[in-house]
């Protein structure tokens, strides 16, 4: 073989050690290292007082509902506070907002559109609780699910996850992908710590919160900033939120392209938490999960550019079938594709690689958008309406 046959082939072959380490070895190292060393936590009895806090920016579709659900949570009254804080709203969320004040329900508008993070930073300064729960205006939650955040606050942890769940929609890809991820959690979990949280339903110790910068994207950076601190992010899988699925994967592109392109800027100012001198149990997790996952779709692109030359240059078997087995993995893709496009209900087989290419073009686009743009400081409601 030629020098270049030999550069394409380690091309090759580090492209799918990368695939295959963020989304097959990774669970399943952590799966080997949790059964030869289970973790032993402890489950919090104490009943501290929460301080349950909402996002909303234009929220006047659903804000009344969300206020609704929070009414219904079971937990203790006299240990539970609602806050909701309105970037800016220019509709009816505050007006909705104050008329559930006799309820107890407090407002925080917090005036020129700063985003999310400042809120949070602005409203958490003025909260007293020993918890804060942060959500979404259009998560919903089950009633027991402040309850379960509660119970996962053990010796050493500062933030807990709770378990986010689509309803409806049609994004079946989506389904089986927070399956996936919702096993990496628990296994993260066990083995160490979150490397993230999730914007619909996570808890912080008030003690422990860290003020965030204004493009930071609030539900990664926090628990690495918690970590940083020197304590754990766990997950609790019976603290459940409930929201409706995108209805079109287009919106599920463009959400991912928002995310992926704040993430990596939080990354950037946490690349000390990838040293594996100071943090090795860490570091890999986030390298494992994080790293080579939002970099996946170079890997694609070098694993399916390298794998076609080396059949024109050297012919060998192994290269013909790797290069068609990715050629057939995209043609079920593009049949996904179509099948979105005459609104046809596509089987699992189809509708799965369909998913994991959006979601990697959005990984790619948010990627590109963070080195071309920087980060993005606001957030856009998603249209619900029908």
């Amino acid at each position: 073989m030629s020098f270049f046959d030999v550069l394409l082939a380690t091309l090759l072959l580090g492209s799918i050690v990368a695939l295959l380490q963020t989304f097959v070895l990774y669970p399943a190292e952590l799966f080997l290292i949790n059964a030869i060393s289970p973790s032993q936590q402890t489950r919090n009895q104490s009943i501290p007082s929460v301080t349950l806090v909402i996002a909303a920016y234009n929220e006047e579709e659903v804000i009344g509902e969300k206020i609704e659900n929070s009414l219904r949570l079971d937990y203790p009254d006299s240990k539970l506070d609602i806050v909701v804080f309105s970037d800016g709203s220019t509709d009816r969320t505050d007006e909705i907002v104050r008329s559930y004040a006799t309820d107890g329900i407090e407002l925080q508008r917090i005036e020129g559109r700063v985003g999310k993070t400042v809120c949070q930073n602005k409203v958490v300064e003025s909260i007293e609780t020993d918890l804060v729960v942060f959500s979404d205006a259009n998560s919903m939650y089950d009633p027991d699910a402040i309850e379960h955040l509660v119970e996962g606050f053990s010796e050493g942890v500062g933030c807990v996850v709770g378990e986010l769940r689509y309803d409806g929609g049609t994004v079946d890809g989506e389904s089986i992908y927070w399956r996936y991820e919702r096993q990496i959690k628990q296994l993260e979990s066990d083995f160490f710590s979150l490397v993230g949280g999730n914007g619909a339903i996570y808890a912080v110790r008030r003690e422990s919160y860290v003020s965030l910068p204004e493009d930071a994207i609030s539900d990664f950076a926090e628990p690495l900033a918690i970590v940083r601190g020197g304590e754990r992010v766990t997950y609790e899988p019976d603290a459940v939120a409930r929201e409706n699925t995108e209805e079109e994967i287009e919106e599920e592109l463009s959400r991912r392209v928002r995310i992926i392109s704040r993430s990596w800027n939080s990354l950037v100012d946490n690349l000390d938490l990838l040293n594996p001198m100071s943090r090795p149990k860490f570091a890999f997790q986030l390298f494992s999960h994080k790293v080579l996952r939002w970099l996946s779709p170079l890997f694609l692109i070098v694993a399916l550019v390298s794998s076609g030359l080396l059949i024109y240059f050297t012919d060998w078997l192994i290269y013909r079938v790797i290069f068609s087995s990715q050629i057939l993995f995209y043609s079920l893709a593009a049949a996904g594709w179509l099948f979105e496009v005459f609104n046809l209900d596509a089987p699992t087989i189809i509708h799965v690689p369909h998913y994991f290419v959006i979601s990697n073009l959005g990984m790619a686009q948010g990627l590109i958008e963070f080195l071309r743009n920087g980060p993005v400081i606001t957030w856009e409601t998603t249209d619900r309406t029908e």
